[in-house]
């Protein structure tokens, strides 16, 4: 094997996917502040919104995640622009 190939700061790092509490731990170089501790050693925090535990794509389910309230902020900027909102409001009249 090469020396001296790796960036000093490789080291194990725990990732966390906030949208279900999933943690793994691997290698990496991802900075971080925070730290947890798994099996009484500390390791740098890296905290994701979604991973392969939470992605559709891997898991077959559709997961909706609005950390922002996008979807508020876009239907209030263009509701009045919107026919199939005012179509949807008369039926419900």
């Amino acid at each position: 094997m090469k020396k001296d190939i790796h960036p000093s700061n490789y080291r194990m790092v725990v990732f966390k996917d906030l949208s279900n509490d999933y943690t793994f731990m691997t290698r990496s170089c991802a900075p971080s502040k925070d730290t947890i501790e798994v099996d009484g050693q500390e390791y740098p925090l890296v905290k994701l919104e979604i991973s392969s535990a939470s992605h559709p794509f891997f898991t077959g389910k559709m997961k909706f995640v609005d950390t922002a309230g996008r979807i508020d902020k876009f239907n209030k900027k263009f509701a009045k622009f919107s026919q199939f909102t005012k179509k949807r409001e008369e039926e419900e009249e």
